[in-house]
């Protein structure tokens, strides 16, 4: 089972960079697509970017193409999200996911694909 810890999260102004790690503990952690969600303040959780084992493929939310980086070291058991020319409207909780997969090019979507969650980490951007 794979545990996974959140950081890297805090209050920024806009335009600036942030970059979140997600560390995980157990076995075999480059069997696991990995993913980033984050929740607004009211609002349901939604997709962020996403990473096959592998790191060869990943995808964005329209809302981060361009602006976010989503990135992985096996050896270290830990994924990032690099996020530029932050906005106001990037403001939620940001959250790492994690599911076990059998081909190096898979990678997911939906926060229902996932089986392993983070406790979450704030980032706040102020204009």
């Amino acid at each position: 089972q794979v545990q996974l810890a959140e950081s890297g999260g805090g209050l920024v102004q806009a335009g600036v960079s942030l970059s979140l790690s997600c560390a995980a503990s157990g076995p075999t952690f480059s069997y696991y697509a990995m993913g980033w969600f984050r929740q607004a303040p009211g609002k349901e959780r939604e997709f962020v970017a996403t990473i096959s084992w592998s790191g060869s493929s990943t995808y964005y939310a329209d809302s981060g193409k361009g602006r976010f980086t989503i990135s992985r070291d096996n050896a270290k058991n830990t994924v990032y999200l690099e996020m530029n020319s932050l906005k106001p409207e990037d403001t939620a909780v940001y959250y790492c996911a994690a599911r076990k997969v059998y081909t190096s090019s898979s990678y997911y979507l939906g926060e229902y694909d996932y089986n392993y969650w983070g406790q979450g980490t704030q980032v706040t951007v102020s204009s």
